[in-house]
């Protein structure tokens, strides 16, 4: 295998092969399911949604969708399987076998043609999404679910799938106020929608279910699991960045660590207005290096980011992490963030997982630096990848330093 394609592809198929190499080997995770109760061979199931939705991707317009439910769970213990605070909790292995509970029930239905769907089964499952409890739920299939886990890169791991014959809730969604005004504004645009949202403390999961079900904006379309998470990200994050950019610079050079699940996070921040740089770093057996290291990076100016990243989803979890901690601080910088994947990461679990990681870091207490090489002399104390590896990937490091310098000479 091409370790640096399998980075760039996490599963997505780029070599050509009908299946990815990589995500067969967690297969041997399904026997864990399939000696649960509700498993595979079942055509009808009863449980408690977390809640929580599922829209594809694979053969766009034409995709599966509908809610996904662990059979035979309640609220207490369905909840924990959306909650990334909980999942936190776990190690790698308990993440996926908690997620493998959560059964795909799916209907095929056309975006497209999905502003008003007429598939009840759709909507039942935006009745579900609007929930911020988990709702009990009782799902039947045409066949017997399949037992095969679903792993991605941006989406945390999910259970078997069925074909969704009938699905009822059998108890009423607890649904946010804010949540039921923006999902009835449909003059609301969903950028605004989604920023409102967050604004209101609704939690990114529940925004992504709303966003991806066809419940926010005023082109009320279905939009694949994958995408809304990413989109999610990306909206808030510019919206944030719409108020950094009026914030006071930062006065000192700040270094914050942290991290979660193997991927460990180092952050400068630097007096400068707010450019932000990501390096990620694969080090050999990570869950898609193989045995060799791979690096790369994407970085934005003060203007924002154009065109999608090559870090794909990572980049936005990212920014949006640290651009949380400078709209609490009231304060605006210049970014350069590095991210390492140990092997310690041997199993892809979701985007979230980059989110949370910035998270902890940026709650670390932060390092106070009088430059910015003693900051990044710093920061390869803890990155076990050599200095010179992924200090020549950075694009921003040459011109931050220099203007520091010239900082620091016109403050004397």
């Amino acid at each position: 295998m091409n370790s640096s394609l399998c980075v760039k592809c996490k599963g997505k198929g780029l070599c050509g092969r009908p299946f990815c190499p990589i995500l067969e080997k967690f297969r041997s995770v399904e026997s864990v399911f399939s000696k649960s109760p509700g498993a595979s061979g079942e055509t009808s199931i009863f449980g408690a949604s977390p809640p929580s939705v599922f829209v594809g991707r694979h053969n766009y317009p034409e995709v599966r969708a509908g809610p996904m439910i662990p059979p035979e769970l309640e609220g207490d213990e369905a909840i924990q399987l959306e909650d990334p605070k909980s999942l936190l909790k776990m190690g790698i292995q308990d993440v996926i076998s908690s997620r493998s509970r959560l059964v795909r029930a799916n209907t095929g239905i056309n975006v497209k043609h999905a502003r008003k769907p007429d598939n009840p089964l759709i909507e039942r499952s935006q009745e579900l999404a609007l929930s911020k409890k988990p709702v009990d739920t009782e799902a039947w299939f045409s066949k017997p679910i399949q037992n095969k886990l679903k792993f991605d890169n941006v989406l945390t791991p999910m259970g078997p799938s069925g074909e969704l014959k009938k699905f009822d809730i059998t108890e009423n969604p607890k649904v946010p106020k804010k949540v039921d005004s923006l999902v009835y504004d449909t003059d609301a645009l969903a950028k605004d929608a989604i920023s409102e949202l967050w604004d209101s403390s609704v939690p990114a999961e529940h925004i992504t279910r709303l966003f991806s079900i066809g419940l926010l904006g005023q082109e009320r379309r279905l939009v694949p699991t994958r995408w809304s998470i990413t989109a999610v990200d990306d909206l808030v994050g510019k919206d944030l960045l719409g108020n950094i950019r009026d914030y006071q610079q930062i006065s000192d050079i700040q270094v914050f660590s942290g991290g979660v699940f193997g991927n460990h996070f180092e952050v400068l921040l630097m007096p400068r207005a707010f450019s932000f740089e990501l390096i990620e770093v694969w080090m050999p057996r990570a869950v898609w290096s193989g045995q060799s290291t791979w690096i790369d990076s994407d970085n934005e100016g003060f203007s924002g980011k154009k065109g999608y990243s090559n870090l794909a989803g990572g980049y936005y979890a990212g920014r949006l992490g640290v651009l949380e901690y400078l709209k609490k601080i009231r304060r605006q910088a210049s970014v350069f963030a590095v991210r390492e994947i140990r092997p310690d990461y041997w199993a892809p679990l979701g985007v979230w997982v980059v989110r949370e990681g910035i998270r902890d870091a940026m709650n670390s207490t932060p390092r106070v630096f009088e430059s910015v090489e003693s900051a990044l002399n710093d920061m390869s104390t803890r990155i076990k990848t050599p200095y010179g590896k992924w200090k020549e990937k950075a694009m921003m490091l040459s011109d931050l330093q220099a203007q520091r310098t010239l900082d620091s000479f016109f403050n004397i």
